[in-house]
C-alpha cells in the first residue's frame, strides 16, 4: 500500500527533482523573482549607453539616427571607455565595423579628417607681424589639432603642421 505524502515533503521533492533535472518550477520561479525585483529597486537605476541600430562600416559617418539608447538592466555595469552620450559620437566617423547591440568602445571612433592625404592645402607661418603662407600636399590625414607632414610644392621639403578648423595648415619654426 502506498503511503500518503504530506505536501511540504510532495513540494520538496519535486524542487529537488526540478533542480536535478535542470529547471526551476514555477513555484520557486515567483519567489526568485519577487527576491530579484527587491534587489533591483534598492539599487540606483541602470547606466545610459549608445549602441548601433544597425551596421556601421570602417570610415561611415557616425549620425544619430544609427544609434539608440539603452538602459542597462540594474546591477549591470558598462565597460569601461564605451561611448555613453550622443555628443561622444555624432558626425564622428567608424575606424572599424560597429554591429548592433554592441558597446561601442571610445577607440572604435575618430574625428572627420579635415584634410586628406593627397589633398592641396594652404600652408602658412606666422611670427609676429610676418607671415608667410605656401601650397602644400599633404602627406598624410588629419583632424582639427592634429599634427600632419606635407610636402611644399616648390621646394619639395617635408614640412610638419598642425591642422587648423578652416582646413588650412600652420606649421611653426623648427
Amino acid at each position: 500500500m502506498a503511503m500518503p505524502i504530506s505536501c511540504s515533503a510532495f513540494r520538496r521533492t519535486a524542487l529537488v527533482l526540478a533542480l536535478v533535472a535542470g529547471g526551476m518550477p514555477a513555484f520557486a520561479q515567483e519567489s526568485a523573482d519577487q527576491s530579484a525585483t527587491q534587489i533591483a529597486s534598492s539599487q540606483p537605476a541602470g547606466e545610459v549607453v549608445l549602441i548601433p541600430n544597425r551596421v556601421i562600416y570602417p570610415g561611415e559617418t557616425i549620425e544619430l539616427a544609427a544609434l539608440k539608447k539603452v538602459t542597462l538592466i540594474a546591477g549591470k555595469h558598462k565597460p569601461d571607455a564605451v561611448a555613453t552620450r550622443a555628443e561622444e559620437l555624432d558626425g564622428k566617423v567608424a575606424k572599424r565595423t560597429l554591429l548592433p547591440g554592441r558597446y561601442i568602445p571610445s577607440a572604435a571612433v575618430r574625428k572627420a579628417w579635415l584634410v586628406e592625404q593627397g589633398a592641396s592645402v594652404q600652408v602658412f607661418f606666422i611670427a609676429g607681424g610676418l607671415t608667410i603662407s605656401a601650397t602644400a600636399v599633404t602627406l598624410q590625414p588629419g583632424a582639427a589639432g592634429d599634427l600632419v607632414k606635407v610636402r611644399n610644392v616648390d621646394s619639395g621639403k617635408i614640412l610638419s603642421g598642425t591642422v587648423m578648423a578652416d582646413g588650412t595648415i600652420q606649421v611653426s619654426a623648427s
